[in-house]
């Protein structure tokens, strides 16, 4: 299978952890129903494939996000590796709860820079959720748990346009001061560009969040979420988020394509050097195994350019199957 080619940049880190969000942000409004067998057979498929970070499961009210309602489920069936972190996103104190049943070691949390969309996502505004989250951060750190803050629509909104760098910062730095222990910046609707990625990152620098404190989640809607990635490993930043075959979008905001494609961010990184650990033609087999479950090609360009490459055969995780589904890709200029 064809490989970038590597040309380092300067400034560029060595290493780059990528924290997998497909199995739970990618697959949490998806219309076809995954069982719970499906979601850890995807798990153990990708920890195979060399990710190291996966977010598994969401213990969220099942009426508001049906299709994580299996969270215990999938947790049960985990085959755990030593190593592999497996964290859950988690709102209230009753979900940490349900979390800390199945043994999960960290947590994250979700807060909106913007009013609007922290009204539709949680039914409260940013003041209301930040005090919603305060026990839960507090309870997990006492319990040694590790808590990822998660802060939406960093980059605009799609309600209240623009929104002001320093009202991301007043909220990325309260999650922090009440116990977090990584902030990840969410665009959620994919409007940022380098520019306004490199002040934000300077204005949270200044505010006293270390960069290596900071993680970037990047929607694609209009194209930016690489070059996003660049300015923000440029500023320091050394975890990104991504989705394998580019799964999912927040079911609650207008306008937001999908996440940024893992294969995608792995060609990228490969290319400038950059380890990350993840086999790319194992990935983009997942990739492919997935697409084909929930009945439509990969919108991932990598997918499309490296899938009719592979062959059709292999092993899946359980052993079970000794052939994968069929690798068909979406035609080029078709997204």
């Amino acid at each position: 299978m064809r490989e970038p080619q590597r040309v380092t940049l300067p400034g560029m880190p060595e290493r780059v952890t990528i924290y997998e969000v497909g199995p739970r942000d990618g697959l949490q409004n998806e219309q076809r129903t995954i069982s719970a067998a499906a979601k850890a057979e995807f798990i153990e498929l990708l920890v195979r494939a060399g990710l190291s970070t996966i977010e598994v499961a969401g213990f969220v009210h099942p009426q508001k996000v049906p299709q994580l309602a299996d969270a215990e489920d999938v947790l049960d069936l985990l085959r755990r590796r030593p190593g592999i972190r497996y964290p859950v996103l988690v709102p209230t104190v009753t979900g940490l709860q349900r979390a800390m049943s199945r043994d999960v070691r960290e947590i994250a949390v979700f807060a909106s820079a913007s009013d609007s969309f922290s009204q539709r996502n949680l039914g409260r505004g940013i003041d209301d959720s930040l005090r919603m989250f305060a026990p839960v951060v507090r309870t997990a750190r006492a319990a040694g748990l590790e808590v990822r803050c998660y802060v939406s629509m960093c980059c605009g909104d799609p309600w209240e346009g623009d929104v002001p760098a320093s009202r991301v910062v007043e909220v990325a730095t309260r999650l922090m001061e009440s116990g977090g222990t990584q902030v990840a910046l969410g665009d959620t609707i994919g409007a940022g560009t380098p520019g306004q990625v490199t002040d934000l990152i300077g204005a949270l620098n200044e505010a006293g969040v270390d960069s290596a404190d900071i993680a970037v989640h990047f929607h694609d809607t209009y194209g930016q979420a690489l070059a996003n990635v660049v300015a923000a490993l440029q500023a320091g930043v050394r975890t990104v988020d991504s989705s394998a075959g580019g799964l999912g979008g927040c079911p609650f905001a207008e306008s937001s394509a999908g996440n940024l494609a893992t294969e995608d961010l792995v060609w990228m990184l490969h290319g400038l050097g950059i380890e990350t650990g993840v086999n790319l033609d194992e990935l983009v087999r997942t990739s492919v195994w997935m697409a084909d479950l929930l009945g439509r090609p990969s919108v991932s360009r990598t997918v499309q350019a490296l899938a009719p490459h592979l062959s059709a055969t292999g092993d899946t995780a359980s052993g079970r199957d000794g052939e994968r589904p069929a690798l068909g890709v979406i035609p080029a200029g078709s997204r």
